[in-house]
C-alpha cells in the first residue's frame, strides 16, 4: 500500500480547502485506491476526528521533513494555495514542500490548482520554480492555465476541475427544510474584502431587504477564523440575531444545509461551489478572478463585482436570478456533471504515479 501526503490548507478552519481535501479522498477510495493517507494541516485532532487521516503539523518543519520521507508522493490536491494577494507567505510555503519532496526523491503532483492571483516578482518566481519541478499540473480553470503559461510554465498542464467536485450527494431528503413561518430561506456566504465597515454594511442591508421581502437571510461561515467576526458584525448592524450556520466540521454537512435552502449567495467560492453541487443555483458575488471564473465554468451570467456594489443592486439581481431558478437549475447541473467529470482527472493522474512507484518498490 502506497502512502500519499497531502499538501493544502486543511484542518484551519476554512470549509472550502476541506471540501478540496474531503471530496479528493473520497473520490480516491470510490474508485478503489484505498491508500494511506497522511495530511499536513493546521490541526491534527480535527483533521484525525472527522476524516480518520493521519495528520501531521503543517508548521512544525520537523515533522513535516518526516511526513515527506514516508510518502511515496506528495499530491496537492487543490485550492488557491499559489497566490500572493496578501503576501507572498502562501507561495513560499507550498513552494519550500515540493524543494524538499524533490530533493528526497519524492513525485510531485500538483492537481485542480486554482492559481494567482501572482503579481510580486518574489511570488511570480517562486511559483513558477514549485510548477517547473512538478511531475504532473492539472489546474482547476482556464484561466489557472492561462496564467501558468504567461509565466513561463512550459510543461504538460491537463485542465481537470476543483476536487470539491468529488464529494458525492447528500441524501435525497436532507430533512426538515430552513424555513420561519413558512418563509423561505436564502443563503448568504460572505467573507471580509476591502474595508470592512462598507462590507458590513452591504450584506447588513441586504438581509434587511430579504427579511423584508418575507424570505429569511441565513448567514454561513465558510472560514471559522475570517468569517465568524465579520458575521457578528452583521448581525449587530442588522441590530439583532440573524440565522446562521456556523462552526461546520465537515462539507458534506454544508451541502445537506444548503440543499434545503431556495437560494444561495456566495462570495465565498466554495460556498458556490457546495450549492452548486445540491442543484442550487448560486449568484455569485465576484471579488476575485476564482469566482469570475468559477461562474463562466457553471454558465451562469457574469456576475456583479462587490466593487461599488450596493444592497439595493444586489437583491434586485437576486430576485432577477431566483426568476430564472428552474432554467439555471439545469444550467447548473449539466455544468456540474461535466466538472465532476473533469474532476476525476485528478484522480487518474495520482493512480498513473501510483502505478510508477509500485513498479519501482516491485
Amino acid at each position: 500500500m502506497a502512502a500519499i501526503l497531502l499538501a493544502g490548507y486543511f484542518g484551519s478552519g476554512n470549509l472550502g480547502d476541506d471540501a478540496i481535501l474531503q471530496g479528493y479522498v473520497l473520490g480516491m477510495r470510490e474508485a478503489g485506491m484505498d491508500e494511506e493517507f497522511h495530511v499536513l494541516s493546521g490541526s491534527s485532532e480535527s483533521i484525525q476526528r472527522n476524516y480518520g487521516l493521519i495528520s501531521w503539523d503543517r508548521k512544525n518543519m520537523r515533522q513535516v521533513a518526516e511526513a515527506i520521507s514516508k510518502c511515496d508522493l506528495l499530491v496537492f490536491p487543490g485550492g488557491s494555495i499559489f497566490q500572493d494577494a496578501t503576501s507572498t507567505r502562501s507561495v513560499a510555503y507550498y513552494r519550500e514542500l515540493v524543494v524538499r519532496a524533490k530533493k528526497a526523491g519524492k513525485k510531485v503532483l500538483l492537481l485542480g490548482q486554482g492559481v494567482g492571483p501572482l503579481t510580486s516578482f518574489f511570488g511570480k518566481r517562486m511559483a513558477v520554480e514549485a510548477f517547473k519541478a512538478a511531475d504532473a499540473i492539472a489546474v482547476r480553470d482556464p484561466g489557472s492555465l492561462t496564467t501558468l503559461k504567461s509565466l513561463g510554465v512550459n510543461r504538460p498542464i491537463q485542465v481537470t476541475a476543483d476536487s470539491a467536485f468529488l464529494l458525492p450527494p447528500p441524501p435525497e431528503n436532507p430533512g426538515e427544510v430552513y424555513a420561519v413561518a413558512g418563509m423561505r430561506s436564502i443563503g448568504i456566504a460572505p467573507r471580509p474584502f476591502g474595508k470592512t465597515k462598507e462590507t458590513v454594511t452591504l450584506f447588513s442591508d441586504l438581509c434587511g431587504l430579504i427579511f423584508r421581502a418575507h424570505m429569511v437571510p441565513v448567514l454561513i461561515e465558510m472560514d471559522r477564523f475570517e468569517d465568524g467576526d465579520l458575521i457578528d458584525l452583521i448581525e449587530k448592524k442588522s441590530g439583532g440575531r440573524i440565522s446562521h450556520i456556523r462552526k461546520l466540521d465537515v462539507a458534506s454537512t454544508a451541502q445537506t444545509r444548503l440543499a434545503r435552502m431556495d437560494g444561495v449567495i456566495a462570495m465565498r467560492l466554495h460556498a458556490a461551489i457546495l450549492a452548486a453541487t445540491v442543484g442550487v443555483p448560486p449568484l455569485i458575488v465576484n471579488y476575485d478572478p476564482k469566482t469570475l471564473a468559477f461562474a463562466k465554468l457553471l454558465g451562469l451570467p457574469i456576475p456583479p463585482a462587490i466593487e461599488g456594489l450596493t444592497a439595493q443592486r444586489l437583491f434586485e439581481m437576486f430576485m432577477e436570478h431566483q426568476k430564472a431558478t428552474e432554467r439555471n437549475r439545469q444550467i447548473v447541473l449539466r455544468s456540474v456533471k461535466e466538472l465532476t467529470d473533469l474532476a476525476v482527472g485528478n484522480l487518474e493522474l495520482t493512480k498513473k504515479f501510483l502505478r510508477g512507484a509500485a513498479t519501482i518498490k516491485g
